[in-house]
Order: structure tokens, then C-alpha cells, then sequence
């Protein structure tokens, strides 16, 4: 589960976010796993983009409820 991921405004486009998630995907395969898993806010186009670049397929629908 990969969770919390921001890059700097001032750092984006630059590459760094995928080289981390490659760096992370290597690792997770070291590890014996065999699935990696994030969310996304729907309301974030450019993240679900960049997701869907690195291979990512949404393939869940999340709920929140606000109390």
C-alpha cells in the first residue's frame, strides 16, 4: 500500500515522483510482493494521470461518510 505520496510544487515535473515509485516497486519486488495498491482523490486529475502513466487501473470505488 503505497499512501501519502506529494511532491513539492516547486519539484514537480522533474521526474522525482517516478523515480520513487520505480525505487518502491523494485523494493516491494524484493520483498515477494505481489501487488502494489493506492487511492486518490477523484478530485485530483493530474495525480490519477500520473497513476495511470505508471500503469496504475482504478479498479475500486472508496466511500467516505462525514459525521
Amino acid at each position: 500500500m503505497i499512501e501519502g505520496v506529494r511532491i513539492d510544487d516547486s519539484f514537480r515535473g522533474q521526474g522525482i515522483g517516478e523515480k520513487m515509485f520505480l525505487h518502491a516497486f523494485e523494493m516491494a519486488k524484493e520483498k515477494g510482493c505481489k501487488i502494489v495498491q493506492l487511492t486518490s482523490d477523484k478530485l485530483r486529475p493530474d495525480a490519477i494521470r500520473f497513476y495511470e502513466k505508471l500503469g496504475f487501473k482504478a479498479t475500486h470505488e472508496g466511500f467516505k461518510l462525514a459525521l
